[in-house]
C-alpha cells in the first residue's frame, strides 16, 4: 500500500511538472521567475505542496501554480532581502517569527494594534509578510506555522480587511500546506461582522483553523513560555531592530565537558556516557582485540542478554532518515526522539558524517540552552569521518515538542587548527553564506522510536557493566538498526 502511494505520487509530481511546461511555461516563458520554474522540476517536496493542497488534482493544482508563480515574480520574491523592507517598517515590531505552539510549529506574530490603514504603505507591508515566509520556507522547507492575530489594543483605525485577505492568500494560494492554524487574540465585538467574511475567504475546509482565543484559554494552543505577559506568559522576550528578529537559537548549556556544579549521580552518569562515547571512536583492531578478552561463558551470557535487548528494540524500531546536505549528512534528517520520563530513555544521539575532502567545523544550537547537555556541541569533522553528538535533558527537564537545534556547519582551510581558540575564531570570521545551516525539531516518544536515535540510560547506569558489557550492547544497537554511513 506504501509503495502503491510513493508510485501513484512520483506520477502525479511528474505529470504536474511536464504539463505546466507545455501549457504554461513553453508559450509565455517570461511570465514567471525562471528560478521557480527550475525549482518546479528539481524539488518534489515544493510540487507535492501544491498537489496536497489542490486534493491532487492536477488542473487545479496548475491553476494554483500558474496564479501563485506570476504572484512570486510580481513581487520578486526571490531576490527579498532586509534591505528590500523600509527600515521604519521592522523597528515597528508588527510582524515577525517568535517561539513556538504546543504542536511545535513556528509563531508568525502579527501584532494588528501597530497596522495603520495606509495604502500608500500597503506594497511594503506585503513584502514584509513575503520576506518572512519566504526566508522561513527556505530553511524549514515544508514545516507550518501558526499564525498568531494578536488583536489586543486594536481601534478601528487599525482594521485592514484588503491586508488580512493578502495574507490568507498567501497561505491558500502562495505558501500551501504552510498553515497549521490561525490564532485570533482578544479579538472586539466590532470585528465579528468581519471574521464572518474572513472564514469564506478561508473556505469551508480551511475555517477549522481558526481559533478564536482570549487570555483564558490560548494556552490550550501556546504555553506560557512563549506567550508575552499581556496574554498571561512569561516570554519575556522584547522586540527589537537591529538585528533582525531570527531563530532564537542559543548555545546550549554544556559545551565539550562535563558541568562543575553536577550532583555525584550526574557525574557518573556523564563518565559512564563518555566510556559508551569512547567505545565508538575505537578502531578495528582494537574492537577485535576487545572481543577476543571474552570468554566462551561470558558470550553465551551475553548473547542472552542481548537478545532480550533485541526483543525490547525491535518494537521501538523505526526507519531511520538521514539529511544529505552539501557538507554534512546528519541523522536524523528532521526529528530527535527522546523517550518519555516513565521508560527512562532521555538520551538521543545525533550523527555528523562529514562529505567532503576538508575539515569541516560544526556547532550546536537550541532553542532552550538551559534544558540540555551537548557534547560536544563546538568541534570539527574531519574528511570521510563521522561524529555522534550526545543530546540529554539537563537536571529533569522535559523535553518538549517546541523545542528546536540548530547544526551549523562550514568547511576550513586545510592550514586552520581545530583547537578552542582557533574554532572561536574560524566562527567570527566565516562568511555566512559559508555556512550550512540544519533544524532539528524534537519529538517525544511514549511507546515506540528509532533505537538508532536513543542511548539507553538504563544500560549504562549498571554499575556492574564492563566495557565489553557496553560495547556488546552499543555493537549490537548499531547492528540491529543498520546505521551505516550514507
Amino acid at each position: 500500500m506504501t509503495e502503491y502511494h510513493a508510485q501513484n505520487k512520483a506520477k502525479l509530481i511528474s505529470e504536474t511538472r511536464r504539463r505546466f511546461e507545455a501549457e504554461y511555461v513553453t508559450d509565455k516563458p517570461d511570465k514567471y521567475d525562471p528560478r521557480d520554474v527550475e525549482r518546479l522540476q528539481q524539488d518534489d517536496n515544493w510540487v507535492e505542496s501544491y498537489l496536497v493542497w489542490r486534493h491532487n488534482i492536477v488542473d487545479e493544482t496548475l491553476k494554483m501554480l500558474d496564479e501563485s508563480f506570476q504572484w512570486r515574480k510580481e513581487m520578486c520574491v526571490n531576490d527579498l532581502t532586509e534591505s528590500s523592507i523600509p527600515r521604519w517598517l521592522l523597528e515597528i515590531g508588527g510582524i515577525y517569527l517568535h517561539g513556538y505552539d504546543k504542536e511545535g510549529n513556528k509563531l508568525f506574530w502579527i501584532r494588528v494594534k501597530y497596522h495603520v490603514k495606509d495604502h500608500k504603505t500597503m506594497l511594503d507591508k506585503k513584502k514584509l509578510i513575503a520576506f518572512w515566509l519566504e526566508r522561513y520556507a527556505k530553511r524549514e522547507n515544508g514545516k507550518p506555522v501558526t499564525v498568531m492575530f494578536d488583536l489586543s489594543e486594536t481601534g478601528i483605525n487599525s482594521i485592514d480587511m484588503d491586508f488580512v485577505r493578502f495574507i490568507i492568500n498567501c497561505f491558500k494560494v502562495y505558501y500551501p500546506k504552510y498553515l497549521s492554524k490561525m490564532v485570533i487574540f482578544d479579538m472586539p465585538w466590532i470585528m465579528n461582522a468581519a471574521f464572518k467574511i474572513v472564514k469564506s475567504w478561508l473556505g469551508p475546509e480551511a475555517v477549522s483553523l481558526l481559533k478564536f482565543t482570549s487570555k483564558s484559554d490560548i494556552q490550550d494552543y501556546v504555553s506560557v513560555e512563549y506567550l508575552p505577559p499581556h496574554m498571561g506568559g512569561t516570554d519575556p522576550f522584547k522586540y527589537s531592530y537591529p538585528p533582525l528578529v531570527d531563530d532564537d537559537f542559543q548555545t546550549p548549556l554544556c559545551e565539550n565537558g562535563p558541568i562543575a556544579s553536577e550532583d555525584e549521580a550526574s557525574s557518573k552518569e556523564d563518565l559512564e556516557s563518555d566510556g559508551k562515547e569512547t567505545l565508538e571512536t575505537v578502531s578495528n583492531e582494537e574492537q577485535t582485540t576487545l572481543l577476543k578478552k571474552i570468554n566462551l561463558t561470558e558470550h553465551t551470557s551475553k548473547a542472552e542478554e542481548n537478545e532480550k535487548v533485541d526483543s525490547k528494540m525491535k518494537a521501538f524500531k523505526k526507519p531511520l532518515s538521514v539529511f544529505k546536505g552539501p557538507l554534512l549528512h546528519i541523522s536524523p534528517a528532521e526529528e530527535l526522539y527522546f523517550g518519555s520520563t516513565e521508560s527512562g530513555e532521555k538520551k538521543t544521539l545525533i550523527v555528523l558524517t562529514n562529505v567532503t575532502k576538508n575539515i569541516v567545523a560544526f556547532k550546536v544550537r537550541t532553542t532552550a540552552p538551559e534544558k540540555y547537555r551537548v557534547k560536544p556541541s563546538n568541534s570539527s569533522c574531519d574528511p570521510g569521518a563521522s561524529v555522534d553528538i550526545v543530546v540529554s535533558p539537563h537536571g529533569g527537564l522535559t523535553v518538549s515538542a517546541q523545542d528546536r537545534f540548530l547544526i551549523m556547519a562550514a568547511e576550513m582551510e586545510q592550514s586552520s587548527g581545530t583547537g578552542p581558540a582557533e574554532l572561536t575564531q574560524f566562527w567570527k570570521e566565516v562568511p555566512r553564506n559559508k555556512v550550512m545551516e540544519h533544524r532539528l525539531r524534537c519529538h517525544i516518544v511514549e511507546s515506540s522510536k528509532p533505537t538508532t536515535l536513543t542511548l539507553k540510560d538504563g544500560a549504562l547506569a549498571m554499575s556492574d557493566k564492563t566495557s565489553e558489557d557496553l560495547y556488546l550492547q552499543f555493537a549490537n544497537s548499531r547492528r540491529e538498526s543498520d546505521f551505516s554511513t550514507p
